[in-house]
């Protein structure tokens, strides 16, 4: 990416601050919802090292708006926004652009991205590190993959297996917990 300027724009939402970061190429970062925006800021910053604070552009206005309406239980299709995932290797682009077209209310599992990119059942493994990896949680919505079974699998953003929990409840998927003591409310 070079001498790419990244910008970023703190917004709150109905469950909490996010965090969206963009260069020219289009959205690199998404931070879903914390408490305050100092946290969204602080997480976001982590990864985005020389990313400053900046007027978004209409692409990232709509972004924000959308991202707005999903956390008010609105379904929303983050499928047409342009991505930068020029950092991320070939079989991840290849997972996430199979993830961006999982809709509202439906799941998949690791295994059947897998299949569906036209790799071996190996290949799931691959598909959890890309979830685990991924820059735009809720743009790429990883937290509709699940494991084997319906399992819910992993999440590593913010709340983890809650996080995903309540973002599969806005959207009328029940899962099951793995434990209710993982349950608390970051967002």
């Amino acid at each position: 990416m070079g001498t790419t300027t990244h910008q970023y724009f703190i917004f709150e939402t109905a469950r909490g601050f996010c965090g969206i970061a963009w260069n020219n190429a289009g959205i690199t970062r998404f931070q879903l919802p914390t408490r305050s925006a100092e946290a969204a800021e602080r997480i976001l910053g982590r990864r985005m090292l020389c990313a400053e604070t900046g007027t978004p552009t209409p692409e990232v206005i709509e972004t924000v708006a959308a991202a707005k309406r999903y956390f008010e239980g609105q379904e929303t299709d983050f499928s047409s926004f342009r991505l930068d995932l020029d950092d991320r290797d070939t079989l991840s682009r290849k997972i996430y652009a199979a993830v961006r077209q999982v809709r509202w209310g439906r799941t998949t599992t690791y295994g059947a991205l897998a299949k569906q990119i036209a790799a071996g059942p190996e290949v799931a493994r691959d598909v959890g590190q890309a979830m685990a990896n991924n820059p735009v949680p809720l743009i790429i919505p990883c937290h509709r993959v699940l494991a084997a079974g319906g399992k819910l699998g992993g999440f590593s953003a913010p709340g983890g297996l809650s996080a995903k929990v309540r973002m599969l409840a806005l959207e009328g998927v029940h899962v099951e917990p793995a434990q209710s003591a993982q349950w608390s409310f970051g967002f």
